[in-house]
């Protein structure tokens, strides 16, 4: 019966440390979330697409969205309807390298951080609308003038 007593409060000691790494995990990543947001420095991988016409698919890993002081940089795939396309385009899916036009953040709501910016390219004006959680998830919605909308998933990387 000793025995099982001193097994019984080893696992229970090892618990208690589990649960105050994980207190101290989520702790660190809250930090980065709104490190990230304040320096307007981010990396976001994505892992899942939702196409308006085609539902929701897994994406390889290569795909991000990435802000970098003023520039977006975005290497992200794009399912849909392109409305007016344009003369000899070279680029395919949402692969923009551009500098924001307008950026706005939304620190209203608990837990999340709501971003919004605007960018333009010679082809089309963009609007990306990101919510980072501070668990470091995140979901990208984009919307263009000339392209159906489509959404993402993805993690924060620290």
């Amino acid at each position: 019966m000793r025995k099982y007593l001193m097994t019984f409060a080893v696992l229970a000691l090892l618990g208690c440390a589990t649960q105050q790494e994980r207190a101290e995990q989520k702790a660190a990543m809250q930090k980065a979330v709104s490190e990230a947001v304040a320096k307007r420095r981010w990396h976001v991988d994505v892992s899942s697409m939702n196409a308006l016409r085609y539902g929701a698919r897994r994406v390889t890993s290569d795909f991000f969205l990435e802000l970098r002081g003023d520039t977006l940089q975005s290497y992200l795939p794009y399912l849909g309807q392109v409305h007016l396309a344009p003369m000899a385009s070279p680029s395919q899916g949402l692969n923009i390298e551009v500098p924001v036009i307008d950026y706005k953040v939304d620190n209203s709501k608990a837990h999340v951080s709501e971003i919004e910016l605007k960018v333009k390219t010679q082809e089309d004006m963009y609007n990306y609308y990101i919510e980072l959680y501070d668990t470091g998830q995140a979901h990208i919605r984009v919307r263009s003038l000339h392209r159906d909308p489509i959404s993402f998933d993805g993690q924060l990387e620290k």
